[in-house]
C-alpha cells in the first residue's frame, strides 16, 4: 500500500510541477524570443507535451482510482473520490478547451505567421492556469485521503 501511495503522489506531483513550470517558467522565457523562434519553440513544446501528457494524465487518474478502490472501506474514500473526480473534470476541460488550442499552436509555421498568432498561446496559458489550480486542489484531496 505504501508503494502505491508513493507512486500516486509522485506521479501526480510531478504532473502538477510540470504544468506549473510550463506556465511560470517556460512560456515567459519563450515569449521573450523573436516571433519566428518563439512560434517554433511553442510549436515544438506543444507537439511534445501534446503526446506525453494524455498518457501521464491517464496514469495519474488510474492510480487515484486504484487508491480509492483499495481504501473503499476507509474514511479517506470521499477525499480520494473528490480527487479522482477533479482529475476527470480536468481531463475533460483539457480535451474540450486546451487541446484544440494546443493543436493550432502545433501547426504554427515560423515562416508565415498569421496576424494575431500570439493570441492563441496567450489564451492557452491563461486557461492553463485554471487547470493548474484544479490539479492542485485535486492533489490536496489526494494527500488528505492518503495521509488521513
Amino acid at each position: 500500500m505504501h508503494s502505491l501511495d508513493i507512486l500516486t503522489i509522485l506521479c501526480s506531483g510531478f504532473m502538477i510541477g510540470t504544468e506549473l513550470a510550463v506556465s511560470a517558467f517556460i512560456n515567459p522565457v519563450v515569449w521573450q524570443l523573436e516571433d519566428r523562434v518563439q512560434a517554433k519553440a511553442l510549436s515544438l513544446f506543444a507537439a511534445l507535451l501534446g503526446k506525453a501528457m494524455p498518457v501521464w494524465y491517464g496514469v495519474c487518474l488510474l492510480l487515484k482510482l486504484i487508491e480509492a478502490f483499495v481504501r473503499r472501506h476507509e474514511p479517506a474514500l470521499p477525499s480520494l473520490l473528490i480527487a479522482a473526480g477533479l482529475w476527470i473534470a480536468v481531463i475533460i476541460y483539457s480535451v474540450t478547451v486546451l487541446v484544440p488550442i494546443n493543436n493550432r499552436i502545433v501547426v504554427l509555421e515560423s515562416g508565415a505567421l498569421p496576424a494575431g498568432w500570439l493570441q492563441e498561446p496567450k489564451k492557452w496559458d491563461m486557461l492553463h492556469r485554471w487547470r493548474i489550480l484544479f490539479l492542485t486542489v485535486a492533489m490536496v484531496f489526494l494527500l488528505h485521503g492518503i495521509l488521513r
